[in-house]
């Protein structure tokens, strides 16, 4: 049993506990990173797999009327979103104050497995709607609990690079699991394309069980410090026993030595908020920018699949293997990924963020002109589906880096105020809470719009809808645009170096 708890907590039972075996591999950037991706590419991937399956699924196997398609096919997409954005919060919350984020990625993983299987069998709409429901639930801790993992490997001069892997592994996965879902389910049928989910599933469960935190790994190897913390003070890098939540949670301001007084004032005294992190997160305007761009961005990118399948199909003729071959025009482009993030370490994310959303408002409104069946059309269709996606592209990266560059703000602004626990995992909650609106929005925005106004009214509706996003996030991304650095937040007027935060004693005091 000991054995077995060492195993799954990763702690040690005692002093002479062996080491896992290659342990340096196991608890490597490299692997935690690549663990990450997997975990949310399996996550996306059974969401978007079955995009072009449905709408001949929900005909063949539980008879729904021809009429009816639509309406079912973005309300199934609609739950995954909406049990997405009511557990997230939660995930999240309890993520920050577990002892190990292994834990609970392993039983989001083993949710996900049985809500695959219920998919696979249904036969009902209930069922169907059940599963999705599942689905969604497992995804909140999937990727709440993964990116505060990689947030807590990764530096914060790296971690946008870091999540644009990730915004690869999300968007490739998102958009090319109907391609894959489509071909597989007219080449081979229904159950075929579950087998692929099941396949992916356990890579994912071999490498969440492989993967060994940072935090675990230094009982065996104290001498690795976290990148995070090479920056902090000598007192804080020199303690290896600390986790590297623990060490952002006691960065000090230039000229307080820890909590010694100030010579001539009373003695400084530290005191934690009662509140969780969450609600002072939710008080930051450049948060709550931020947050409106992944929902505006989510909910343009899984427009898609609540309509595309059912447009190309009634337009061009196409079957399922066409649906989903017509994501690779959104999928390409994200591919760059990476390189928006390297730039958003780099130069901040503002202007990369704003023009992504506004670069993409002429290519929806032009969506309207395709109308019928001709090459022209097709080529016209792939082209604007491609440019749109150049410009989603530019926009994901850049939000999901905000996120941490808000929580580093707010502990240099008033060190410690998170508590030894940290934000992270709750800042990642309010992320994926944003992610799961625009899941629950987009489907049923496309479906519904298209379905009363037509197709061109659906196109120039969501284009304008990312003018919403644009404007927020050239005013606070990366903090007001008139006063703070876009990636930093530190003041640079005139020249002169950021001030450093005030301290204030008593109740008030940091």
């Amino acid at each position: 049993m000991g054995r077995l708890q060492n195993f799954l907590s990763g702690k040690r039972t005692d002093a002479s506990s062996p080491p896992p075996y290659v342990l340096r591999v196991r608890s490597s950037k490299l692997f935690i990173l690549t663990t990450i991706c997997i975990a949310v590419a399996t996550d996306t991937f059974l969401y978007g797999m079955i995009v072009p399956v449905i709408p001949f699924a929900l005909s063949s196997r539980v008879g729904v009327a021809q009429s009816s398609l639509q309406s079912w096919n973005s309300i199934l997409l609609a739950c995954y979103g909406a049990a997405l954005l009511v557990c997230s919060p939660f995930a999240g919350f309890y993520a920050d104050r577990s002892s190990s984020r292994r834990l609970p990625l392993l039983g989001g993983l083993l949710a996900l497995a049985g809500a695959t299987l219920m998919l696979c069998l249904a036969r009902t709409i209930s069922l169907l709607v059940l599963g999705r429901i599942l689905q969604g639930g497992s995804a909140a801790i999937v990727w709440t609990v993964g990116l505060a993992l990689l947030v807590d490997t990764v530096s914060q001069e790296k971690i946008g690079t870091a999540l644009g892997w990730t915004s690869i592994s999300m968007s490739v996965s998102i958009l090319g699991a109907p391609l894959l879902g489509g071909v597989v389910y007219n080449r081979a049928g229904y159950y075929p394309v579950y087998y692929m989910a099941f396949g992916l599933i356990a890579l994912d469960i071999l490498l969440r069980l492989l993967l060994i935190e940072k935090k675990i790994a230094r009982q065996w190897l104290p001498e690795e410090v976290p990148e995070s913390v090479k920056t902090s003070t000598p007192d804080q890098a020199s303690d290896p026993e600390k986790t590297g939540e623990e060490k952002r949670g006691e960065v000090v301001p230039e000229g307080v030595n820890n909590l010694e007084p100030i010579s001539g004032q009373t003695p400084l005294a530290r005191s934690f908020s009662k509140y969780p992190p969450v609600f002072t997160l939710l008080k930051s305007r450049r948060l709550l920018a931020a947050l409106w761009g992944c929902v505006v961005q989510m909910s343009q990118m899984t427009a898609f699949d609540g309509v595309v399948p059912l447009f190309v199909k009634e337009t061009f003729h196409w079957n399922s293997t066409g649906a989903g071959l017509i994501f690779l025009a959104v999928i390409i482009p994200t591919f760059a990924s990476p390189i928006v993030g390297w730039a958003s370490d780099k130069y901040g994310p503002r202007w990369l963020t704003v023009a992504g959303f506004v670069l993409a408002i002429p290519f929806w409104v032009l969506l309207r002109l395709v109308t019928h069946d001709s090459l022209g059309q097709k080529v016209l269709f792939c082209a604007l589906l491609s440019l749109i996606g150049v410009a989603l592209t530019l926009a994901m990266p850049p939000l999901m880096a905000e996120i941490t560059y808000v929580v580093e703000a707010k502990e240099k602004e008033s060190p410690g105020r998170f508590g030894k626990s940290g934000a992270y995992a709750q800042a990642y909650g309010l992320f994926v809470t944003a992610l799961a609106a625009g899941t629950l929005i987009g489907p049923v925005w496309a479906g519904y719009v298209k379905t009363d106004a037509g197709w061109g009214t659906m196109s120039w509706s969501l284009g304008i809808f990312g003018l919403s996003a644009a404007v927020p996030c050239l005013i606070w991304t990366g903090g007001l645009v008139t006063k703070v650095n876009a990636k930093t937040g530190e003041e640079r007027a005139a020249g002169r170096p950021a001030e450093p935060p005030k301290v204030q004693r008593g109740e008030n005091a940091v």
